[in-house]
């Protein structure tokens, strides 16, 4: 066997050299251990434990559903905006925080905010008082259009989220889950779309990872947007999660005129084939035309008319110096993000029958929950 000999300076010259590899490696090993913390994908014990903490956000709700095994408590906003509020919590094992996204109460404010349903581009800013302006880029298509009463809940719950994300980000959590149930659900759309463009801005550090919950949540854009968030959280970063029987991922009501189709579709230049029918062909699909395009374009002003402009004016007695802003002329809202579908079964109907009374019954935290619990995939 051959002895290398070294005197002690190379000896340290060389502990210095090795402890400096193998600290790079400790670090590589930590960085890619911490970036596979948060998996993609839909992660049924991810969801109820999110669920348990959404529970505790509901002042006047008795609450039955168990404590949160994995996360502590560690943040409750004020309430703010429209009867918005958030609460934040940490597993400090794993690393990770939660924006987890109140839902509609029983305040009248909060049920203004789902009314005033006119949509708004995806890009530009809201006055909401004399100090306020909120600038706001939710996607790159100019066409894209959200609703205006859930982007006034993300312009003053993102004022309070951003700040607990720098402090939680110094203390070295970088993933971090947005989930919202109802409301909360079409909260985290637009909120997750508010975030990840101040990522691209550098405005939040690049290297934070971002995993979306949409529950029970009502719609929130038109079908440029759900084209956008889709792709951004595209790879298993994104799930919405519906009751088949809960009417309200049905909402808001839906109207889609030949506008909101892309440039190039057959409807745009119909002339051009009417006119190659005969006279008798012609006169029926001119009146037939007419008559399908008429009432929807009809039914979208009267769309932007009540749930824009008329709802705006109660909306200012809430925000006083809020300014109403130029509403997008469409309502083609669609269902938005890739989705997992809960049906009930005969079990689930006996323990929750269809009501005329309780227009809920499908809706709450307990449906969900039991119908997760004998989810399969």
């Amino acid at each position: 066997m051959i002895t290398l000999q070294l005197d002690s300076k190379k000896r340290e010259k060389y502990f210095s050299f090795f402890l400096l590899i193998a600290l790079f490696l400790v670090s590589k090993i930590q960085v890619s251990a911490q970036n596979a913390i948060l998996k993609p994908g839909f992660d049924k014990s991810e969801y109820v434990e999110l669920m348990h903490m959404h529970a505790r956000l509901y002042d006047t709700t008795k609450n039955t559903l168990p404590f949160p095994v994995h996360f502590r408590y560690a943040y409750r906003s004020p309430v703010m905006g429209m009867d918005n509020r958030w609460d934040l919590w940490v597993n400090d094992k794993s690393n990770v925080a939660v924006i987890n996204l109140r839902g509609t109460t029983v305040n009248p404010v909060s049920w203004l905010q789902n009314f005033y349903a006119a949509m708004v581009p995806a890009k530009g800013e809201l006055k909401l008082s004399n100090s306020f302006t909120f600038k706001y880029h939710l996607a790159d298509n100019p066409r894209a259009s959200v609703h205006v009463g859930w982007l006034i809940g993300v312009a003053y719950l993102g004022t309070d989220i951003l700040p607990k994300i720098d402090s939680c980000y110094k203390k070295g959590i970088k993933n971090f889950v947005i989930m919202g149930h109802s409301q909360g659900g079409a909260l985290s759309y637009l909120m997750t779309s508010y975030l990840y463009n101040l990522q691209k801005e550098n405005a939040i550090p690049k290297d934070i990872r971002f995993k979306t919950y949409s529950s029970a949540a009502p719609k929130a854009g038109n079908v440029y947007y759900g084209y956008e968030y889709e792709n951004l959280v595209d790879g298993g970063w994104g799930v919405n999660i519906i009751n088949g029987a809960d009417w309200v991922p049905q909402t808001p009501f839906s109207v889609q005129t030949l506008a909101d189709f892309n440039n190039v579709n057959p409807f745009k230049d119909i002339d051009a084939v009417v006119k190659k029918q005969k006279l008798f062909t012609r006169v029926a699909l001119r009146h037939a035309y007419k008559q399908l395009k008429k009432p929807s374009e009809k039914a979208q002003r009267n769309y932007e008319k009540y749930l824009g402009g008329f709802a705006s004016k109660m909306v200012k007695k809430t925000l006083p110096e809020f300014v109403p802003p130029t509403y997008s002329h469409t309502a083609d809202y669609v269902r938005i993000g890739p989705t997992i579908t809960l049906l009930g079964d005969e079990e689930y109907y006996k323990l929750f029958p269809d009501s005329d009374k309780d227009v809920f019954v499908h809706h709450l935290l307990a449906p969900y929950l039991f119908l997760i619990d004998k989810y399969k995939r």
